[in-house]
């Protein structure tokens, strides 16, 4: 079977050549006497010609071939008439006279239509998987799915990177999520976990002398199901020693830049921009801020301090803040405030006061404010603007704020849809206090290092402690986070300890690795980024079911194999596991 080229490769320098082609049947036309077929492969399709007056045999033949089938073709390529010619695909001047056709396999009636425009159920997408590759948006996703895996790899080895493998399964430690448990035969009663990042094997290579470390590193979360987490999911990590974090980050903007180039031909400008946690949170209200679009949070705070407005006066005498946005150009209607007010809602806040910028539209607060904080919010505006207000207390104000950021900017239509928008959050807090358990938590991980010039501050403090972190953003979502880490044992004790893991917890999870610690652990540093959710920024996809081949619906499961399963008794005799009925 020696097939001449890809069926989507044919052009008008194959006019005149006779080649074998295979594929699937996308169509089948009759038109005058002729049958057209587009024969797709891969790489694309061509139209191939079956002509009764050249093989009438051949031509009754393919009068019995179903859409889908696969063939083998053998003919004759020639220039399609002017009138014929296609523009819009690749192999539109060219068109294949079939002489000889082969049928190696068919199919049976389609559970949908590969070719269909209209929108097809996923669960059925997904059951049927092997069909919704072959859809030409599918079959572009895992292509730059692949391409940009290979940047990444052949990038990492030209800088010195190994490439190294990481066990898959391991011991369970505390990361963050809940750890998907192997049971194990040989050892009853005890279990391996499935990663949820190479986290400690990576540090333990740098103290094994490696260097510099990469893996794509497959790696499990058994987490609550959210619209846009899979339980399985593919990373790029990335480990290096004697470094700063100057270093990593310059790495990862030169590995970006390649694949955009590579992937996209789009050239990504570096260095890119960064900015600190506390400035991502006061002006975009998120720790990865699109900023596809420019509309920062404004504090409206001082301007109010001595409004008759008494909602305003109260929450700001609480503590409370005035913050809002400046919508430009536009002045709002009523009933356009009221419709943002029951999204604002929605969200999770009380409420929002408008104030145009014009003697046009009233505005509630007029009569509460006077002429000198008229032209303090004038100032912070233009003639035709729209000033929203709200009130809030704490830092959920400011995630709120966010999101309501977001909502206005697709109202508006300010997001500048086909931009690519890149940067740094760094300066992250060290630890989060976690009201519920009345106890703190990592903003990242155990093994951030802290910043040395707030390192002090850990037995006085610990909220005032800041990281050596630093998060990897493009158009608001979280591609990647990474950190220096702790090399020193004694500070990494102190940290499992301020955490709230006692001495017999630390010393059962993490013995092994704090042991590692102890013979010369030099700084290093590194970062992981999701290579699932590059690839659907990349690839334009709206999920990441779209770009991962055999992915989980958003309640976990694999509508293509119907995992999770029931396993045999027998299976579960030789584990010693008895399940309960509920």
């Amino acid at each position: 079977m020696e097939r001449s080229k890809y069926c989507g490769e044919v052009n008008k320098s194959d006019v005149g050549k006779r080649l074998t082609l295979f594929g699937w049947v996308k169509n089948i036309r009759d038109l005058g006497g002729l049958t057209f077929i587009e024969l797709r492969d891969r790489a694309g399709f061509v139209q191939i010609v079956f002509d009764p007056e050249k093989d009438k045999d051949l031509h009754k033949r393919i009068k019995g071939v179903g859409v889908e089938w696969v063939l083998k073709v053998v003919g004759t390529v020639r220039e399609r008439p002017k009138e014929n010619i296609n523009d819009k695909i690749p192999t539109g001047e060219v068109e294949v006279v079939a002489e000889e056709m082969e049928v190696l396999n068919r199919s049976e009636a389609l559970p949908f239509e590969i070719d269909s425009r209209s929108e097809i159920n996923e669960l059925l997408r997904l059951k049927y998987r092997y069909l919704d590759i072959r859809r030409e948006f599918m079959k572009r996703n895992i292509y730059i799915r692949s391409k940009a895996t290979n940047v990444v790899r052949n990038f990492l080895i030209s800088e010195g990177f190994w490439e190294v493998e990481t066990p898959i399964l391991t011991k369970s430690t505390p990361e963050g999520a809940r750890d998907f448990l192997v049971p194990s035969r040989i050892y009853p009663g005890k279990f391996y976990a499935l990663p949820q990042s190479p986290q400690l094997f990576k540090q333990i290579l740098m103290i094994s002398g490696i260097d510099r470390y990469f893996q794509i590193a497959k790696c499990f979360r058994d987490e609550d199901l959210r619209a846009d987490r899979q339980p399985e999911f593919t990373q790029i990590d990335i480990e290096m020693s004697f470094i700063s974090e100057d270093d990593i980050m310059d790495v990862v903007e030169r590995m970006i830049k390649k694949v955009f180039e590579e992937t996209l031909n789009i050239s990504i400008p570096i260095p890119l921009r960064r900015i600190s946690y506390s400035e991502a949170m006061e002006k975009y209200g998120s720790d990865k801020p699109d900023l596809r679009f420019s509309l920062p949070i404004t504090d409206f705070t001082d301007i109010f301090l001595d409004s008759d407005f008494k909602l305003f006066k109260n929450i700001i005498k609480e503590g409370g803040r005035i913050k809002g946005f400046v919508i430009k150009n536009r002045l709002l209607s009523r009933k356009e405030l009221k419709e943002i007010e029951e999204k604002i809602k929605d969200i999770g806040l009380s409420g929002v006061i408008g104030y145009s910028i014009s003697d046009k539209v009233p505005s509630i607060l007029t009569k509460f404010i006077n002429e000198e904080q008229r032209n303090k919010l004038r100032n912070l505006a233009s003639e035709g603007d729209t000033i929203l207000l709200f009130a809030g207390r704490d830092n959920e104000f400011l995630e709120l704020l966010g999101k309501v950021r977001l909502y206005l900017g697709e109202l508006f239509g300010m997001i500048e849809k086909e931009k690519f928008e890149l940067l740094w959050v760094t300066n992250f807090p060290l630890f989060e206090w976690n009201e519920e358990e009345k106890r703190w938590d990592s903003k990242h991980h155990p093994f951030t290092s802290p910043s040395p010039e707030t390192v002090e501050l850990l037995d006085k403090d610990p909220g005032k402690v800041y990281s050596r972190a630093y998060d990897f953003v493009i158009n608001g979502y979280e591609i990647g986070g990474g950190s220096i880490r702790i090399h020193d044992m004694n500070l990494q004790k102190k940290i499992f300890n301020l955490l709230g893991y006692s001495d017999e917890e630390v010393e059962n999870r993490f013995e092994f690795f704090l042991r590692a610690l102890r013979y010369g652990a030099p700084p290093h540093g590194g970062i992981a980024l999701g290579l699932d959710r590059l690839v659907m920024l990349l690839s334009g996809a709206s999920s990441l079911r779209d770009v991962i081949p055999f992915p989980k619906t958003q309640k976990a499961i694999c509508p293509l194999t119907s995992a999770p399963s029931d396993v045999q008794e027998e299976q579960l005799k030789e584990l010693k596991i008895k399940i309960e009925e509920k």
